[in-house]
């Protein structure tokens, strides 16, 4: 319930607690909020019987937890009647971009083997993905526009 609450924060609100009601109403304000929250408690729980017990036997495994929908998705993700496991498994990331890098390249898929494109992923070679501008070569010179000067 108090997750986020850290040893600073819960000194300063038993400090405020203890200016706020004194030292001698204290224990009896304690004991009124733990009886409310076991109260809110209770009532939550007999609404959700109560609410199971309507729906009928066929939702008896019923979790209301299940209607965030994070859960709700990470729960139909991990089901195995999709299938969706195998796919995630069957997918080589490291093949898809040795395909994708040879058709950026232009070389052809037959070209580059399985096992050479281990070897040089095994050599620590990496493939440089980002656009660079290319510029003239070395022995080329820019060109000149005497119009322009």
């Amino acid at each position: 319930m108090f997750n986020d609450i850290g040893a600073l924060e819960l000194a300063t609100i038993v400090v405020l607690a203890v200016l706020v009601f004194g030292p001698d109403k204290l224990p009896k304000v304690i004991q009124d909020v733990m009886r409310t929250v076991r109260k809110i408690r209770e009532f939550s729980e007999s609404a959700k019987q109560d609410i199971r017990q309507e729906l009928g036997p066929e939702f008896k495994d019923f979790e209301f937890e299940d209607l965030n929908p994070k859960t709700f998705i990470r729960k139909q993700l991990d089901n195995e009647d999709l299938g969706l496991k195998e796919l995630r498994n069957g997918f080589d990331l490291k093949k898809e971009m040795a395909e994708v890098t040879d058709a950026v390249h232009g070389r052809s898929p037959e070209s580059s083997s399985p096992s050479s494109s281990t070897s040089s992923a095994s050599s620590g070679d990496r493939i440089d993905m980002t656009k660079k501008p290319e510029g003239p070569a070395r022995d080329d010179r820019p060109p000149f526009d005497a119009d322009a000067t």
